[in-house]
């Protein structure tokens, strides 16, 4: 059986990309791996590992994925990718369906490096 893609798009297996970041490593992970892993994990419904991830200044007390219309997550592409210290941006456009109907978002999330890992701080979108 042929191992499953990474629902993040990279042309990997999921083992062999976000899994490892769902399953607790952190270790040189980049705010570009940091936006994909977080991608696969709202595809995955793990919330532990998406409020594990969001910065400590902007994180909710929950999220309710699995309360959310089902979502199934299509595509993701990367616009931009900018790091200057500990400080980051990475634009990108997410496509998905609910109840059958296609939609995209566009983002542009910050992210904030504390204590040697990224955190994901907050975003802007369409």
């Amino acid at each position: 059986m042929k191992p499953a893609p990474c629902p993040c798009h990279s042309g990997l297996t999921y083992q062999a990309c976000c899994q490892r970041w769902h399953t607790g490593s952190r270790e040189l992970q980049s705010p570009v791996e940091l936006m994909r892993s977080r991608y696969t994990a709202y595809a995955l419904l793990l919330e532990d590992y998406l409020l594990a991830t969001w910065h400590p200044d902007t994180l909710p007390a929950q999220l309710g994925l699995s309360d959310d219309a089902p979502t199934k997550w299509t595509g993701l592409r990367i616009l931009r990718n900018e790091v200057q210290g500990d400080n980051a941006i990475v634009e990108f456009e997410a496509r998905y369906k609910i109840n059958g109907k296609a939609e995209k978002l566009h983002e542009i999330s910050r992210f904030i490096k504390l204590n040697g890992d990224w955190y994901y701080l907050d975003a802007s979108g369409e």
